[in-house]
């Protein structure tokens, strides 16, 4: 079984410290490690090195080597442009079908905290052993919901279908990208539905006949790229056709479009958290509600419910603060609420061809 890590996005909701140079996902954010590393290193022992692969932006592909420099650098694959993630979990799946169709492959993210990575292994390896007997099928990996997220898509599944040591496999009805308030409400007291992490597990070969039936002129380029891949003019042909292929996301590309009969879900708490943004990062890693998170130098004093991570070697000090997020990089420093998050990415657009673009 192989898995893939994918590692391409900026990420501007975790400015300052993300940056176009150098995005989240290769940057020291839960001690002093990437959360690619982490992505990669709760996947062992159960995969082998060789087995595991990272997709990324080809400028990322130099730190990703250097952080991962137990990959095999032909396992690094790096995009010459980006095409959002149809394209990506496509050239993905076109180049480990010339390896080998049937072996199941696992899309995983490079952004995420799973605090259960037994449990999480488990889960792989069970649904890459029912893909080995069922290579025509898609298995969902979602995550039970601990509150009623509006900011994240959903999975609706029903009865169970099967067990498997302990895990069980439901039907898949439907998906939903960032209800409304009311309807995330609603979803978290159904008890049938799950967070989606963007996590599945399939078969190369059955993944790419969905892109041939359903997005055919995508195909038709991830083709022409997967029959060069082992001969020299691959990376020229990865370069010339790659930037041609249309701009569309997975959920439209492929999710919207399948039949819910093809595909399972499994749920489980494995304890997952989207860690894109500085107020998930805080709710992933707090003790207890409200408590503080910190990192680096710093002194608090009479501060609740704060994120407050310095970068640098000066001391940060906060006095009667609650519901803060400080952001200490040495050249920025970002002060905002906790709320106010969502405006940072905002933010950054506006500083892009200003005095200040080195900064973004």
């Amino acid at each position: 079984m192989n898995a893939v890590i994918f590692a391409g996005g900026v990420g501007t909701r975790l400015w300052p410290l993300s940056r176009k140079k150098s995005p989240k996902q290769f940057e020291k954010i839960i001690g002093n490690k990437s959360t690619l590393q982490l992505a990669a290193e709760r996947l062992q022992p159960d995969f082998p090195w060789d087995h595991v692969y990272v997709a990324t932006g080809r400028t990322y592909v130099p730190i990703v080597q250097e952080q991962l420099p137990k990959l095999p650098p032909t396992h690094v694959i790096g995009e010459p442009e980006v095409r959002d993630v149809g394209p990506a979990v496509g050239l993905m799946a076109a180049i480990l079908a010339r390896e080998s169709s049937d072996e199941p492959m696992a899309i995983l993210w490079s952004d995420h905290l799973v605090r259960k990575d037994a449990l999480f292994r488990k889960i792989l390896r069970v649904a890459g052993e029912y893909i080995h007997g069922n290579p025509e099928k898609i298995i969902f990996v979602a995550q039970k919901p601990r509150f009623p997220s509006e900011n994240l898509g959903w999975i609706e599944y029903g009865e169970s279908l099967t067990e498997k040591e302990g895990i069980v496999f439901h039907a898949f009805i439907d998906c939903q990208y960032r209800p409304g308030k009311e309807t995330a409400q609603r979803y978290f007291e159904s008890g049938h539905h799950g967070w989606n992490l963007g996590y599945f597990v399939t078969s190369p070969r059955f993944l790419l006949a969905l892109y041939e039936r359903f997005v055919p002129n995508v195909y038709a380029g991830l083709e022409r790229i997967a029959q060069s891949w082992h001969s020299g003019t691959a990376a020229e042909v990865l370069e010339r056709v790659y930037p041609t292929l249309e701009k569309i996301s997975f959920d439209n590309a492929i999710l919207e479009k399948l039949d819910p009969s093809q595909a399972l879900v499994i749920s489980e708490n494995i304890e997952w958290s989207d860690i894109g943004a500085w107020e998930a990062l805080k709710e992933a890693l707090e003790e207890a509600e409200e408590k503080n998170v910190t990192q680096g130098k710093v002194m608090l004093n009479d501060t609740q419910d704060s994120l407050v991570y310095n970068y640098t070697d000066q001391l940060v000090v906060t006095i009667d603060l609650d519901d803060m997020l400080i952001v200490n990089t040495g050249d920025v420093v970002l002060v905002c609420k906790k709320g106010s998050v969502s405006k940072i990415k905002k933010l950054v657009e506006r500083m892009t061809g200003t005095q200040n673009d080195h900064l973004t």
